[in-house]
């Protein structure tokens, strides 16, 4: 099958630092591709690339076989949480819609009715037909967070690009959308390229590691990938990963993508 994405000797510069370079990456439909690293190491980035937003320094990128291009609708996209201004003129069925139509010039989908039951079943997957009247303003960092999650699949993407989609949620809001994504991908064979510093929540469902660090990559399974050795040579010093049942903790990367407030449930220390 023709991979949902493709990077061949990819490289990217910003000014004179290279975030990443000879980057090769397939991801196949219905794989779950999750990208970790510090901050500045081009996991963002990565995804504006992919979004057509960004031109690769060198090598090739291509989305379903073609180039990627801005509002290309086979792409679902999940954006970092940044609270809304409390004066936005949107309901929540309003945000979430932009998912559909948002993209296009003119006339949004034909068909308002179809339009209303697509909004609703992509409210209803992230438990959040309560707020598809409110104001998107004025609803929490969390909420709004969900209604995003919602926009991002209510379109029947083939790829879902998600950008730290699991900041602002509490630990059930968390495995909910991850059982969500993990179920979509499964059911529709769409692929995803999940952006996070929270891999225990989604170590389950993860086929792949991305790990970028310092221009630095390492692609594999999380066995291949979290090991003391891998992150060792990443970081360019001693890091240790250990397993405590089905986690995975970090001791010793001074700015490991792995961090909580509690050990047990990010593990890094």
């Amino acid at each position: 099958m023709e991979p949902a994405v493709e990077l061949s000797g990819a490289e990217l510069r910003r000014g004179p630092r290279t975030l990443w370079s000879g980057l090769d990456l397939q991801v196949s439909p219905g794989e779950f591709i999750a990208v970790l690293g510090p901050n500045g190491s081009g996991k963002t980035t990565l995804l504006q690339v992919l979004l057509g937003l960004l031109d690769l320094s060198a090598g090739t990128v291509a989305i379903h076989g073609s180039p990627p291009r801005r509002g290309n609708p086979t792409v679902g996209y999940i954006p970092q949480q940044r609270a809304l201004d409390p004066l936005t003129p949107l309901r929540g069925r309003d945000l979430v819609g932009l998912g559909l139509d948002g993209h296009r010039w003119g006339p949004g989908l034909r068909g308002r009715s179809r339009r209303r039951e697509r909004v609703a079943e992509a409210l209803a997957q992230v438990d959040a037909l309560e707020y598809s009247d409110a104001p998107v303003g004025s609803l929490s960092g969390g909420e709004q967070q969900r209604l995003r999650v919602a926009q991002s699949l209510v379109g029947d993407p083939s790829l879902l690009l998600a950008d730290e989609p699991l900041l602002s949620l509490d630990l059930a809001r968390q495995r909910m959308v991850v059982d969500l994504v993990d179920r979509r991908r499964r059911e529709h064979d769409t692929a995803v390229v999940f952006v996070t510093h929270e891999l225990n929540p989604v170590l389950p469902v993860v086929d792949r590691i991305l790990y970028l660090v310092e221009g630095e990559f390492r692609i594999g399974t999380p066995a291949e990938v979290m090991t003391s050795e891998n992150l060792s040579e990443l970081y360019r010093t001693e890091v240790e990963v250990v397993r405590v049942r089905d986690r995975i903790l970090v001791v010793g990367a001074e700015e490991s993508p792995l961090h909580c407030e509690e050990p047990v449930e990010a593990g890094v220390r």
